[in-house]
């Protein structure tokens, strides 16, 4: 019997990856649907009806369809609330004050780490992989950007074991992705490893069950 869930896009894709994620910490099964986009997949019309920007990934469930990672996390916690991980997106008796420290930890990740980590990542691991030269330029400018935001960053998890507190959540779980690139697939894991307590902050949040289970799928063969 298939999953009720599926996820469009390939695993290698941070946003993808932050689905799955998710999914695993709420223990929702899930198939993963590849798309090809080096074959244009993604800006086909049976995919755009998912997807209206031809990006991934996008989400079904029997109930609906939602693109964009986060907002497809969060329908994650809400719709399936008393699965798994049932903290993740705040406890209930924290109310709207657990939820916004949440939330805006989320969109720090959203507009603050991720345009100059995903930068950063796509010129030295992607580039290459796609046969394209990697513009250093771009490396540089995007690291000096990204330093910045770590540094707020540090000295929030040296006041908190994680961003939003003291339990883990999806705060912190968006940032996986980008964060794992930077330490196992570029040169620049020391933006993460040389800061004390994002340091400390990594060991603990990557050696989560759920986030070792999506390294693992990223890993693994594509189907032929």
């Amino acid at each position: 019997m298939a999953a009720p869930v599926t996820v469009y896009g390939p695993m290698l894709s941070p946003a993808v990856a932050r689905v799955a994620a998710c999914l695993l910490e709420k223990d929702v099964p899930f198939q993963i649907e590849p798309v090809d986009m080096s074959k244009g997949e993604h800006k086909s019309p049976s995919f755009l009806k998912l997807q209206p920007f031809g990006q991934v990934p996008a989400f079904k469930d029997h109930l609906t369809t939602v693109f964009e990672s986060r907002a497809i996390c969060r329908y994650i916690c809400d719709q399936y609330a008393d699965s798994g991980n049932q903290a993740l997106f705040g406890k209930k008796e924290d109310g709207a004050v657990g939820r916004a420290a949440i939330e805006q930890w989320i969109e720090s990740e959203g507009q603050s780490f991720n345009p100059p980590s995903l930068a950063i990542i796509f010129q030295l691991a992607f580039a290459p992989m796609m046969g394209r030269t990697t513009d250093l330029a771009v490396v540089e400018q995007n690291e000096a950007k990204l330093a910045k935001v770590l540094d707020v960053y540090d000295q929030r998890l040296g006041e908190s074991q994680y961003f939003a507190g003291d339990d883990f959540s999806l705060a912190d779980l968006v940032h996986l992705p980008n964060a794992d690139f930077l330490v196992n697939r570029t040169s620049k894991a020391g933006l993460i490893t040389e800061r004390k307590n994002l340091a400390r902050w990594w060991d603990d949040v990557s050696s989560r069950p759920a986030w070792k289970k999506v390294t693992e799928m990223q890993s693994a063969p594509r189907p032929s």
